[in-house]
């Protein structure tokens, strides 16, 4: 198996950030997701260069869905990065990790009056996914006495290589304005008296392992943005959203480097705006890259058992990481206490939730395993303890951060009573 530079083997046993997640699994317990702070700081530094190789004016905006613990939000802020928003949990999150309110941008194509109240009065910029939005939004302006900066999110039509789920720019997404409805939207906006367009906004999906789709989604965009410039609307910033994957199987996959991605975007960005005679902020919306493989999933064996198939049941369930029975995505997993012992039988890797579906990785072949052992599922920083929930009344487990040969925890595990914190009992059930 290849393992990413942050991730080795010594003594038999898998290390993160030179941490062994043995002594980790003991000190902390399990489950556990153990994070990596260097590593986080290396992909962002590797994407930020990679793209002010070619044009000075980057706006990096994390994706803040991927993972919204505040000190993930903490780490990035301190490297200068914004954050793509989507609630006003996230919005209270960028701002508690010291992010301007001008580096964010509230995105999310079902924005509650609240949402647009929220954005008012923190000076946040918004994302406009439709004319009824608009209007709303201007009359919420209006009522504050406020002018409020927008961009407009573009649909445009384009079926990028990923799953389905996770496909945002198909022309039957929820989400944007489709593109030959870009100009009316624009129109409306400058005729609003609260509102005031400053820019345009595009994703196409998420786990895009090609980068054609996203030099054509760049086309899309500065060619609008001539249509605009015709109407009066000169963009500030072109954000052309996130969604460059990863290699979660690192011995097949073939995954785009940054330096990939910005040599396929750039080219065409900055001939767009050069034949428009514009020096626009380049905003991008990384999330899963800049912290997918930061992070790995302990999790204990409680027993195996023989069946049709060979089961290594463990302490962590789909409760704690949906992504394979939700999108049946690959996780490689490793016996991180038996990490330099060779695979010699297959295993299926079951968790304890009562649903069939429950199962983190399908026949693999991994060591001799038996009931106290400690497997690691890799690269689960991004949409693994963000997705999570209590379901089979399980409390979440404990995250941690490991930084420079220091490990503490950045969450604490939930325990049975904070299932419980926010019920109440109906007045006849006293």
């Amino acid at each position: 198996m290849i393992l990413p530079p942050h991730l080795t083997v010594e003594g038999g046993h898998l290390l993160i950030g030179g941490q062994d997640t043995v002594d980790l699994a003991q000190r902390f317990g399990t489950p556990l997701y153990v994070m990596d702070e260097d590593r986080i700081r290396e992909n962002f530094q590797r994407l930020e260069s990679a793209l002010t190789a070619h044009y000075p004016n980057v706006r990096i905006l994390y994706a803040a869905k991927a993972n919204g613990n505040l000190a993930v939000f903490r780490i990035l802020a301190s490297l200068g990065a914004g954050a793509d928003v989507f609630s006003a949990g996230e919005v209270a999150l960028a701002h508690a990790a010291g992010m301007r309110p001008e580096s964010l941008l509230f995105n999310g194509s079902s924005k509650s009056p609240a949402d647009l109240a929220l954005a008012l009065e923190k000076g946040v910029r918004v994302s406009v996914d439709s004319l009824d939005e608009l209007r709303q939004l201007d009359a919420a302006a209006a009522e504050a006495g406020k002018t409020v900066e927008i961009a407009f999110r573009v649909n445009p039509a384009i079926d990028a290589p990923t799953h389905p789920k996770i496909a945002t720019g198909l022309a039957t997404s929820k989400f944007g304005i489709p593109a030959g409805q870009i100009l009316e939207a624009y129109g409306a906006a400058l005729a609003a008296e609260h509102v005031n367009p400053v820019g345009i906004h595009c994703h196409i999906g998420s786990q895009i392992l090609a980068v054609e789709p996203f030099a054509r989604e760049v086309e899309v965009l500065v060619r609008l943005a001539s249509d605009l410039i015709d109407i009066g609307v000169v963009p500030s910033f072109i954000d052309i959203g996130g969604g460059l994957g990863i290699p979660y199987r690192r011995e097949t996959d073939r995954a785009p480097t940054p330096e990939d991605y910005a040599g396929a975007v750039m080219p065409v960005f900055l001939k767009g705006i050069s034949d428009l005679g514009i020096e626009p902020e380049l905003w991008v919306e990384p999330g899963r890259w800049l912290v997918g493989d930061s992070a790995i999933l302990l999790t204990r064996v409680n027993s195996v058992k023989t069946a049709h198939k060979t089961f290594a049941n463990v302490d962590a369930g789909f409760n704690l990481l949906i992504r394979p029975a939700m999108y049946d995505a690959y996780h490689e997993v490793v016996a991180a206490n038996k990490a330099g012992v060779p695979p010699v039988q297959e295993y299926s890797v079951a968790g304890p939730i009562c649903e069939t579906g429950d199962i983190l990785a399908r026949d693999r072949m991994l060591p001799e395993l038996k009931a106290g052992d400690l497997i690691a599922v890799l690269d689960t920083g991004a949409y693994g303890f963000a997705m999570s929930s209590q379901y089979n009344s399980r409390p979440r487990c404990a995250e941690v951060l490991v930084a420079g040969g220091r490990a503490a925890v950045m969450r604490r595990a939930e325990t049975i009573d904070d299932l419980t914190a926010t019920t109440l009992t109906p007045p006849w059930q006293e």
